[in-house]
Order: structure tokens, then sequence, then C-alpha cells
């Protein structure tokens, strides 16, 4: 069956139309219409900064891509026919963005910008940002994601027009209590009856998503044309699982997202807690500690009989005993499940790109888990210990055997100027726990956790990361 995309209206708004977009949320708002013949929910999606170029190509395409779904036993190529528009500042004018917000029409507005977007502190939205502090200045149109959104809800304000929900869709837990409380700290700083209209007329709800897509690379699209027999560059390659669940809290009608197989629930945070301890605590685990040892893939780890018992026992012994309890869910057959789907090799998930931005990863994947461990058991989980060790070592830019180690990370150069002209050993490591202070202060002071820190950057440094494996694996599990 095709999709009439001629009763598609302007009702969903999405920023930033990377590949998770493009094979995740937005593929299951198409199956959902699929599904669903009397549905109108058109999607806009636009991009902030770079992607100019792609929107165009997309426009040429009438919005049309492909999503190809890629295991061991090949391709299956779905295409995507939910998009009816696109939308870029530097080509539509910087009040574009805002203007489409505040359309009659409009609904829903969905986010993929990595963690690093929403622009967060300690305590909700950081206010010394550069990006935020230039948007709250007026140095011209707001050119942030937060500075964005408000000021098309400003304008949908002034219209009195409703409210619409809001939806973050990346790995941030409570993401929708976070992107509320950036938008209404913002908002607050500029009208607070503003602030206090958002609070009562946007919904915000927390989501979990779950769909391993790499980054496209040239070879990506070369098989996706050889499958197609044309090019698609809006085509993404991904693996065949997906999962989306959504807190049920809608300012208006829903979307036909559970026709397109997504979950609503009351609550979301045992389904996201189990994500972002056991699949991406796992990604972070075989990224840093894979690419440290020079292993470019997650299922290149996978085959390397060390790393697969690693995180086999990264599952069991210390990211499900973290988890709380989900009735009638088998987490040993979902951490099975994962290792399978980590081990496709059709993906090619490179290290490097899930190593970007560990420096915010790493307290909702690594730091909240050995906090339980601390305070349940008394005791810090060794594995996950080498995960806090071998970014240590991806700070210094180099891997075993000397190999460069390149990577994307915001705080790389703040963590690098705190650390400069440290020698390995216990200023280097107190000053890198104390990076982490704004997040958990009882853990960069636990002198348990710096013990176990120095253990496992001494074995690194020292025997290199498949021998500490090795080695770790020889001895019963702590």
């Amino acid at each position: 069956m095709s999709l009439d995309r001629t009763r598609l209206r302007p009702r969903w708004l999405h920023l930033g139309f990377g590949a998770f977009a493009r094979a995740h949320p937005l593929f299951v708002l198409h199956r959902g219409l699929m599904a669903d013949p009397s549905g109108d929910w058109g999607v806009i999606v636009a991009r902030l900064n770079s992607g100019q170029a792609e929107l165009d190509a997309l426009d040429q395409a009438g919005g049309l891509y492909h999503v190809v779904e890629a295991d061991a036993s090949g391709l299956s190529a779905a295409q995507v026919g939910c998009v009816i528009g696109s939308c870029h500042p530097a080509r539509d004018g910087a009040g574009a963005l805002p203007g489409l917000i505040a359309s009659p029409e409009m609904a829903v507005i969905s986010l993929t910008i990595t963690e690093k977007g929403y622009c967060l502190g300690a305590e909700g939205l950081d206010l010394n940002h550069p990006a935020i502090r230039a948007d709250l200045q007026g140095e011209g149109a707001p050119r942030s994601a937060i500075g964005v959104l408000v000021a098309g809800l400003a304008q949908r304000r002034a219209a009195e027009l409703g409210g619409l929900t809001l939806m973050a869709c990346d790995n941030l837990s409570g993401n929708g209590r976070k992107l509320a409380r950036a938008v209404l700290d913002y908002a607050g700083a500029t009208d607070p009856a503003l602030a206090g209209w958002i609070g009562a007329q946007c919904r915000f709800p927390c989501s979990m998503v779950d769909r391993i897509v790499p980054a496209m690379t040239p070879e990506a699209h070369e098989r996706i044309s050889a499958h197609l027999g044309r090019d698609d560059p809006a085509a993404v390659i991904c693996e065949p699982f997906l999962q989306w669940v959504i807190e049920d809290d809608f300012a208006t009608e829903r979307p036909p997202l559970a026709a397109g197989g997504a979950l609503l629930v009351g609550d979301v945070e045992p389904y996201e807690e189990m994500k972002l301890r056991m699949l991406n605590g796992a990604h972070t685990f075989l990224a840093l500690l894979g690419g440290q040892a020079g292993l470019a893939t997650v299922d290149a780890c996978m085959a390397d009989p060390v790393f697969a018992a690693a995180v086999e026992r990264f599952h069991r012994d210390e990211a499900a005993p973290s988890l709380p309890p989900l009735p009638g869910f088998d987490l040993a057959g979902y951490g099975a499940e994962l290792r399978a789907r980590f081990a496709n090799p059709a993906l090619c998930h490179r290290t490097e790109q899930i190593a970007s931005d560990t420096s915010q990863k790493l307290p909702q994947r690594i730091l909240a888990p050995i906090r339980w461990h601390l305070v349940e058991r008394g005791t810090v989980p060794v594995l996950m210990a080498l995960v806090l060790a071998s970014w240590l070592c991806w700070l210094s830019g180099r891997g075993d055997q000397g190999a460069a180690l390149p990577f994307n990370d915001p705080e790389a150069d703040a963590l690098r100027a705190r650390l400069a002209g440290l020698e390995p050993g216990p200023q280097l490591l107190r000053a890198y726990l104390h990076h982490y202070a704004a997040f958990a202060p009882d853990l960069t002071q636990d002198p348990r956790l710096y013990t176990a820190l120095a253990e496992a950057h001494g074995a690194l440094r020292a025997r290199g990361v498949r021998e500490t494996l090795a080695t770790l694996l020889s001895e019963p599990a702590r």
C-alpha cells in the first residue's frame, strides 16, 4: 500500500534531520500513517547550522527517501513519505523556523540534536553557554535550538494559539523533563509570563528511542545505490530492530505513533534506564576500549572472543543489577539480544562515531550505575572503571601501541586543559574525576572510585586493553 501524500499537512516539525531521525521517529510516523488512512501528519524537517545542501537535495526528491535495514541476510528498503518540506535559516531566513512553530496547524515538535544541543548545565539550562548567552543578549535572531523554540512559542502565544507537544528523541535520561527545563529556563530569562504560558499549555513527554543507525559513509551510499538501482542521497542504513517508548502526554490529539510501532506508557523511566545502561553503556564500553585497542567497528569487537565475553559480563554483572525491576521483562534475554545486534556485520558501526561526545554520555551511562554499586554493594564495577580509565587514555590522543585516537567531544579542550602538565598518578586522576564533580560530587570524592580508576588506568597503560580484559575475565566477578 502506498501513502496518499496529498492529505498531509504541516503538523509536525523535526529539528535535526540526521541519520537517526530518518531511520527512527520519522520512520515510525510513516508506518503509522500507512496504517491510518485518515492521518494528515506531514513533517517539515529542519537543520539549524550545517546541512542546507542535504535539505536542498531532499526537496528535489520531493521529500522522499529510503530506510534500508541491514543484517547478515542482506538489505531491505522502505521508502518514507511523511516529509513534505524542509527549512534552514541560512536559506529561508532567521524567522522561518519560529514562524513555522507559530503556524496554526503545527502540533508536534521533535528533536534529535544530540545531548550537547540542549545546552544543559548541572541544574538546568546553562545560561553561560556561548550560544545561549548570545541568544539571550539579542545578538541577532536565535541560533540555538532552545532559543529558536522559545522564539516560536512566544509568537504562538502572541497569536493566541494553543500549546504544542515538544518531544526530545535524544539519549538523555528524563529527556522530556530536561527539554522542558531548558525551554522554561530560557523563557523565564526573557519573559516570566511566557514561561508560565509554556508550562501551562505545552507538553514535554519523555521518550526512549532505540535503533542502531551508523553514520553514513561513501561505502554505505554505494551499497544503497546498488540495492535501489539509483542514488538516494538522504537514504540511511540501520538495523532491523526498532523500539520507541513514549510517555502518553500530548498537548493535542496523538499522532499515529502507536500504529507505527511505538509503545505509549505512563512511565518511561524504567525502559530508559534499561536502555541507557545496557545498550548505551555497553556501546560506550566497546567504543572506548575497542577503539583504544585498534578495533574500528562494534562488530569487530564482538568478533573478538575477549571483547564478546567482556561485554556479556558487563551486562550480566554490572549493568543489569543496577536497574530497577521491570515486571515481566526478561533482562537476561534483552542482554543477549543486544549482543546479537552488536555483532551485526552489515552495520559497520564505527567505534570512533560512538566515542563522540563521550564526556556528556558518561554520567548517565557509567557514573550513575557506578553510584548504585557503591551504595548497594560497596564496590566499584571493574569494567565500568575501565571505561572511565579508557576515556582518560583517549584524551591523551593515543591508543594501544601509540595509535592515534581521533574523536569529537565538546568538553575535550576543557578536560585536556585541566589535565595539562600532570603526569600519570594521583594529581592527574583527581583532576580528571573533579571534572565530573557537578554531576556526581559524592563519586568524585569517593576513595573507592579513585582506587579503582587508578588500578584500571595503570593496567591499561602497562598491558593494553586486550590483555587487561583477559586478566579480568580470568578472575571471579567482584
